[in-house]
C-alpha cells in the first residue's frame, strides 16, 4: 500500500452540504445561518474565550509566577557525566556540545557534584558547585572557571 492509494472506509464519510445553492436544497438563501444577528454575517461570531460579556476565565484566574528577564539560566551537568572522557582531557563547553552531552548551553554551563569521578581531567565551565570542585580535585584534575 502506498500513500496515494489510501482511501476512507466505505460509508465512513459524507459529502458536505452544498450551501447557498437555491431554495430547493433546504440550505439556500441564508445557507443555514438564520435571518439576522451576529452569526449570520460574514466575519461574524465571537473571539476565542469570549463569554458573552461575563468576565472571562483567563481574567478571573490569578496570575502566578515571575520570569526574571535579567536572570541567568545555566545548563547543568554532573561530575558523573565527565567519566566518559579520557584521562588528561581538557573539557570545555564547546567539546560538551560537540559530543552531544549538552544540547544547548543557555547562559553557561554549571558542573554539579552528583556521582563519582574516576579520571583526572581538566574542566573549564562557567560555574561549579563546591562538591564538584572537591571531587574533580580529589581525582587529580583541575576545575577552571571561564
Amino acid at each position: 500500500m502506498k500513500l496515494h492509494e489510501l482511501r476512507a472506509a466505505e460509508g465512513s464519510t459524507k459529502a458536505p452540504k452544498r450551501k447557498g445553492r437555491g431554495t430547493a436544497t433546504g440550505q439556500g438563501k441564508t445557507a443555514g445561518r438564520g435571518m439576522n444577528g451576529q452569526n449570520s454575517r460574514s466575519g461574524g461570531g465571537v473571539r476565542l474565550g469570549f463569554e458573552g460579556g461575563q468576565m472571562p476565565l483567563y481574567r478571573r484566574l490569578p496570575k502566578r509566577g515571575f520570569t526574571n528577564i535579567w536572570g541567568t539560566e545555566y545548563t547543568v551537568i554532573n561530575v558523573d557525566d565527565l567519566n566518559q572522557f579520557e584521562a588528561g582531557t581538557v573539557v570545555t563547553p564547546e567539546l560538551l556540545k560537540e559530543l552531544g552531552i549538552v544540547k544547548k548551553a543557555k547562559d553557561g554551563i554549571k558542573v554539579l557534584g552528583d556521582g563519582k569521578l574516576e579520571k583526572s581531567i581538566e574542566v573549564k565551565a562557567h560555574k561549579f558547585s563546591k562538591t564538584a570542585i572537591e571531587k574533580i580535585e580529589a581525582a587529580g584534575g583541575k576545575a577552571e572557571v571561564i
